[in-house]
């Protein structure tokens, strides 16, 4: 069943108008919540949004990759505390993909806008951008937004032959992994 929850999961853009029911978001927080964390520091912090005009804001934390936004009925906000652990990238990465399959799993769609090394323009990173608007103190960095929503765009599941079985080796690298 997970495999084919991550052949079926994929990156969407496009959401109908749609809200998402408080119960899927709380069952999709939990997911994030139950994610494996280095040490038990769950470096974690989760915003969620859902006013337009904050969404409208975030959709311009970056000059490409965060405008669809603007029509993303939900986006929940990854943020690590860089005082609890030195692995919050780690740890945060790990509770947003659940974020994502969670999502599918409930039936919606969702994608991940990176806002860590990325800029929102020549004098501001996006992540400060963010932060800024979401009041977070400095200790938090937003690692990433995941935008989710019912799909208003359908796309095909991964077809598992089409995987890149040239990325894994056997014993050492360059040694292809013979099933």
């Amino acid at each position: 069943m997970l495999l084919d929850l991550l052949r079926t999961r994929r990156s969407v853009r496009r959401y109908t108008e749609q809200p998402v029911e408080t119960e899927k978001i709380n069952q999709i927080l939990e997911a994030a919540r139950l994610a494996p964390s280095s040490k038990s520091k769950w470096p974690w912090q989760l915003v969620v949004v859902r006013e337009r005009e904050r969404l409208d804001q975030l959709a311009a934390a970056k000059p490409h990759g965060a405008a669809f936004l603007k029509h993303a009925p939900l986006a929940i906000v990854v943020c690590g505390d860089t005082a609890a652990s030195d692995v919050w990238v780690e740890d945060c990465s790990i509770a947003a993909f659940l974020l994502h399959l969670e999502a599918t799993d409930l039936g919606l769609a969702s994608c991940w806008v990176q806002l860590r090394l990325r800029e929102h323009d020549e004098q501001q990173s996006a992540p400060d951008y963010v932060a800024r608007i979401l009041h977070l103190p400095p200790h938090l960095q937003p690692l990433a937004m995941v935008a989710i929503g019912y799909p208003a765009e359908s796309k095909a599941a991964l077809d598992p032959t089409e995987l890149r079985k040239d990325r894994i080796s056997s014993e050492r690298l360059g040694e292809p992994w013979r099933s």
